[in-house]
């Protein structure tokens, strides 16, 4: 199975012993006992300071990321790879959550070969749903991911760093690490999206997966900045929908970093993993998981002709499936299936036309 967040017996990821707490050690009157003494018994630490000595005054931004950096250091951040379906959130013909279609929907693409789920993210049309929704939606996709031993990656983020801070506290508890997106809207400062993903790391003892797509939220990052993003100790790897193989996407994936690039963009998953990407987040994999599963076992495997075969075959699905707003069509799709009872989206979304349902399963026919 592919790496993912370490987890322990129920499914949750495991920490890294936190020596201040341990055994009653590192406590505050510790410290002072370790700090008594002439000055020449103190030695040196491995910075050149002498214990006791202060270090000299840093920047306040310094300061904060240095503090960042030591808090989530203590998060033991496996790599997120392979292929993971970004579950729709199904409603009932009254508009409450379909937990049952859901559930359903969650085993479907496990047991068809995705090595996790993504829950409230974009497809799952997390922004239009009440907190008691979201969480209906959270205790069903977990107990899913606990029965078959994979991740669980769970949608947070708003444009605000605070506001972030809150959702990423509420929802850590069920996850194995945090899809944060970018702040939209405003249009921060490469700086600023740096600090706010190293202030979210900070707050949980959950690895996030920054979620870059600029088409959406109308803040480009440099090649740059995304691998500064990706060296933050509290990131395990970043989801990238740049909306096509751009200059940026391929200094990102040359450099090298260590750390995985999830391709978010349906038709580019097969291009990216034969560049270096480690895996991708798939709406389209909720309808095919079995095939995307394989185009990225293939690319694993350096077998081209095979991957480049079902790529070649899953492109008009994932264009078709995104002819309109998504989720709509997808939805209208997995009906067709039997793998949720009802289309239902909310407003502003709309119903597809029923051409371009019929378009999008004419092609997934096709696979």
């Amino acid at each position: 199975m592919a790496d993912a967040p370490v987890r322990g017996q129920h499914g949750r990821h495991v920490l890294a012993a936190r020596p201040a707490v341990r055994a009653g050690l590192g406590g505050p009157a510790a410290r002072r006992a370790r700090g008594r003494g002439p000055a020449h018994r103190r030695r040196p630490d491995h910075r050149g300071r002498r214990r006791g000595q202060r270090p000299p005054a840093l920047p306040r931004r310094d300061r904060a990321r240095r503090r960042t950096r030591t808090r989530t250091r203590r998060i033991e951040v496996r790599p997120v790879r392979g292929l993971h379906a970004s579950l729709v959130t199904p409603f009932t013909r009254s508009g409450e959550v379909d937990a049952k279609s859901l559930e359903r929907l969650a085993v479907h693409c496990l047991d068809r070969g995705a090595d996790g789920l993504v829950a409230l993210g974009t497809t799952g049309e997390a922004a239009m749903l009440s907190p008691a929704e979201q969480r209906t939606v959270l205790e069903v996709c977990r107990a899913v991911s606990i029965e078959h031993g994979t991740p669980l990656t769970i949608g947070a983020g708003t444009m605000g760093t605070e506001d972030s801070i809150r959702q990423a506290r509420e929802r850590a508890p069920l996850a194995d690490a945090l899809l944060v997106v970018v702040p939209y809207y405003l249009r921060p400062s490469d700086e600023g999206v740096v600090d706010h993903f190293a202030a979210i790391g900070a707050a949980v003892d959950v690895p996030l997966v920054p979620y870059n797509i600029p088409y959406r939220t109308g803040k480009h990052l440099s090649a740059g900045t995304l691998l500064e993003i990706l060296a933050l100790d509290c990131v395990a790897a970043i989801k990238h929908c740049a909306g096509a193989v751009d200059h940026d996407t391929l200094v990102v994936l040359a450099a090298g970093s260590g750390k995985p690039i999830l391709c978010g963009d349906d038709m580019y998953i097969y291009p990216m993993l034969q560049l270096g990407a480690s895996g991708g987040i798939a709406a389209s994999a909720c309808l095919a998981p079995a095939a995307y599963a394989a185009m990225a076992a293939a690319a694993r495997d350096g077998n081209a002709p095979r991957g480049l075969a079902l790529h070649n075959a899953l492109l008009p699905m994932a264009e078709a499936l995104f002819g309109e707003p998504s989720p709509g069509v997808l939805k209208a799709c997995l009906v067709e299936e039997g793998l949720i009872d009802d289309a239902a989206v909310r407003a502003p979304l709309r119903a597809p036309r029923p051409e371009s349902v019929a378009a999008a399963m004419r092609a997934f026919r096709a696979v």
